[in-house]
C-alpha cells in the first residue's frame, strides 16, 4: 500500500512540476491586421437613399421595426430613417453604431466582441462607443464614403443583417 501512495504522489509531483512549462509556452503569433481602409469623399444624397431603399426593403421583408442612420465620412447625419412604430430610443443607438463604425473604420460588432471579451477591451466604452452589432462603413472603390447604423430589432444580429443589406447595395 505504502508502493501505492509513493507512486501516486510522485506522479503528481511531476505533473505539478510539468504545469509550469505549459503554461510558459508561447501562443501562435498574432495576424497583423490589415491597414485600415482610407476615407474617401462624402456620400452623396443620391448613394445614400440607394443604400437607406435596400436597408428598409430588408427590415420589412423580415419585419423588423428600425431606426436606419446614414453618416458620410466625416460622421454627419446625411439620412436617418424612423420606420413607423419602431421604438424611439433606436434613434440614438442607430446614429451611435454609425459613428461607431465611421469613426473607427471597423463593423462597431468589433467593439462588442471587445467586450465581451472582457479586461482591456471595456476601456472602449470610456469613449462612448456605441458596442453593437449593426453599424458598417460603406465601402467603395476601397474608400469609406459613410457609415450604416441600424437599431431597433430584438437581436443585434438582425441589425446588422440589416445594415449589410444596405451597405452591400452601394458597393
Amino acid at each position: 500500500m505504502i508502493t501505492l501512495k509513493a507512486l501516486a504522489a510522485a506522479s503528481a509531483i511531476a505533473l505539478l512540476a510539468a504545469l509550469p512549462a505549459f503554461a510558459q509556452q508561447p501562443g501562435a503569433p498574432a495576424v497583423a491586421a490589415p491597414p485600415p481602409l482610407p476615407y474617401g469623399a462624402p456620400i452623396s444624397f443620391e448613394v445614400a437613399k440607394k443604400a437607406m431603399a435596400a436597408a428598409e426593403a430588408e427590415a420589412m421583408k423580415n419585419n423588423l421595426l428600425e431606426v436606419i442612420a446614414i453618416l458620410d465620412s466625416g460622421g454627419n447625419l446625411v439620412m436617418l430613417h424612423r420606420m413607423e412604430n419602431a421604438q424611439f430610443g433606436s434613434v440614438r443607438i442607430a446614429e451611435g453604431k454609425a459613428r461607431a463604425a465611421i469613426e473607427f473604420r471597423r463593423p462597431s460588432k468589433a467593439w462588442e466582441d471587445a467586450i465581451a471579451g472582457g479586461g482591456a477591451g471595456v476601456r472602449v466604452l470610456s469613449f462612448g462607443v456605441t458596442a453593437s452589432e449593426g453599424g458598417l462603413p460603406i465601402v467603395v472603390d476601397g474608400k469609406i464614403i459613410g457609415a450604416i447604423g441600424v437599431s431597433g430589432a430584438a437581436l443585434s444580429s438582425q441589425d446588422g443583417q440589416v445594415a449589410k443589406a444596405g451597405a452591400d447595395a452601394v458597393k
